[in-house]
């Protein structure tokens, strides 16, 4: 999907408003998104509202100096690429510059083509980072990836399938799935089996579903949890869809290349119906609709997975190999798991670090046992029992939250963020 969008964005720290006029005139022709500021304090609160690519930083901000505040920049932004910029460059000046962690030095006067130079420098070196901490990032992910797309599941296989036919295309996709049943490790996989595979892959926050758009240029942006957007949110995303244009007071619209992911774990029609969500802006993402089932309906792939996760988490919590006890694969087996692969993942991670080893028990994994082990009661939640899901969800929220210091730690223990807890809670008579 083409998007409107400057290819990178700069902000000019100078108390000069020539000098700030003319480097704005020189990096908007090199396709920039510019922002002026003439002041270290104005610099800090632009990098607190919006990202930038590249810094060009006067040495001297009046009285202040520009070279004490590259820390605080870099604070805000550790990515940024920090030009300095001066009349009165000397070789220690330049040294103490990168040592605070500047990417290079301008003297002045410099010409419009010396400035485009240093700036295209820099961002070669801010787009290495980038791929080289994503790549960081997707073999982390590699081996999870691979797991939960191995599933012996027909109806899940069947989702698989058409993933792949949809990868290979630009369409919007909306991913659709209750929490934890890898909504984002979906998204990735989509990434990762498209010809977007070598751009990058971005993940927007609920707050602006724009703000990060411009890193995404030549990849693919996932829109997480749409459904908890503000009114006022899916208003401007839909502009943005409506017109292919992303507008800024600072900045005038160019050309960038984006694929749209969204996700939500939300009914949207439901929200569309009582006025929460617009049906427009549903009617624009849903061009193709991915439904994760949760883990409850994958039953044959329980054993595989948690033998994963298994062999994963104690190769990152340095532990030696783990076997899973006969009853604590009868539990894993027998249990809903109402926070699907993420809490299953959890309760792994969790045995792993608690269990003495060699073999993980039930009470390592913090689930209740199945039915027909010793010392199980009636009360216990399994997979077996004779109640509705939400009757077994209920009962494990009420047990996870009751004996969790904070609603936080509870949150996590089940695998779902806070504001989901606090919904089913609501929803369950619990809060």
């Amino acid at each position: 999907m083409v998007v409107r969008m400057a290819r990178w964005s700069a902000l000019v720290v100078d108390d000069d408003p020539g000098i700030r006029q003319s480097l704005r005139l020189c990096l908007e022709a090199d396709d920039a998104r510019v922002l002026g500021v003439g002041s270290a304090a104005a610099a800090i609160e632009a990098l607190e509202r919006s990202r930038f690519d590249v810094v060009l930083l006067d040495l001297w901000l009046g009285k202040d100096s520009g070279i004490a505040a590259i820390p605080d920049l870099l604070q805000r932004q550790p990515e940024l690429a920090i030009i300095v910029i001066t009349a009165f460059a000397t070789f220690e000046t330049a040294v103490e510059a990168m040592k605070r962690g500047a990417t290079d030095y301008l003297p002045k006067p410099f010409t419009p083509e010396q400035v485009r130079a240093a700036t295209r420098r820099a961002l070669e070196g801010v787009t290495l980072r980038r791929r080289l901490a994503d790549a960081e990032r997707r073999l982390e992910q590699a081996g999870a990836d691979d797991a939960v797309f191995e599933s012996e599941n027909a109806a899940f296989r069947q989702l698989l399938r058409q993933a792949t036919k949809v990868a290979a295309t630009d369409v919007p996709i909306l991913l659709r799935g209750e929490s934890g049943t890898g909504k984002d490790v979906l998204a990735r996989w989509l990434w990762t089996h498209s010809a977007r595979k070598t751009g990058p892959f971005v993940t927007a926050d609920r707050g602006d579903p724009l703000a990060r758009i411009q890193e995404a240029e030549g990849g693919t942006l996932l829109l997480d949890e749409i459904g908890d957007l503000s009114l006022d949110a899916q208003a401007a995303l839909l502009r943005f869809l409506d017109d292919l244009a992303h507008e800024r007071p600072e900045a005038k619209p160019a050309f960038a290349d984006v694929r749209l992911i969204a996700a939500t774990n939300r009914p949207i029609e439901e929200d569309v119906r009582l006025g929460r969500f617009r049906e427009d802006l549903l009617f624009r993402l849903n061009v193709v609709t991915l439904a994760l089932p949760p883990l409850r309906d994958r039953p044959e792939d329980l054993r595989a997975l948690a033998h994963h996760f298994l062999a994963r988490a104690a190769s990152r919590q340095h532990r030696p190999a783990f076997e899973l006890s006969d009853a604590a694969d009868r539990a894993i087996r027998r249990y809903a798991w109402p926070g699907n692969l993420r809490e299953l993942r959890n309760a792994i991670e969790r045995a792993v670090i608690l269990s003495p080893g060699p073999k993980i028990e039930v009470d390592d994994l913090g689930i209740p046992p199945a039915l027909d082990e010793p010392g199980a009661s009636a009360g216990d939640i399994a997979l077996g029992a004779e109640c509705s899901i939400d009757a077994l969800e209920r009962e494990h929220i009420a047990r996870v939250v009751a004996r969790s210091p904070t609603l936080e730690v509870a949150a996590r223990v089940l695998g779902i963020d806070p504001s989901t807890l606090q919904r089913k809670r609501k929803r369950y008579g619990l809060s």
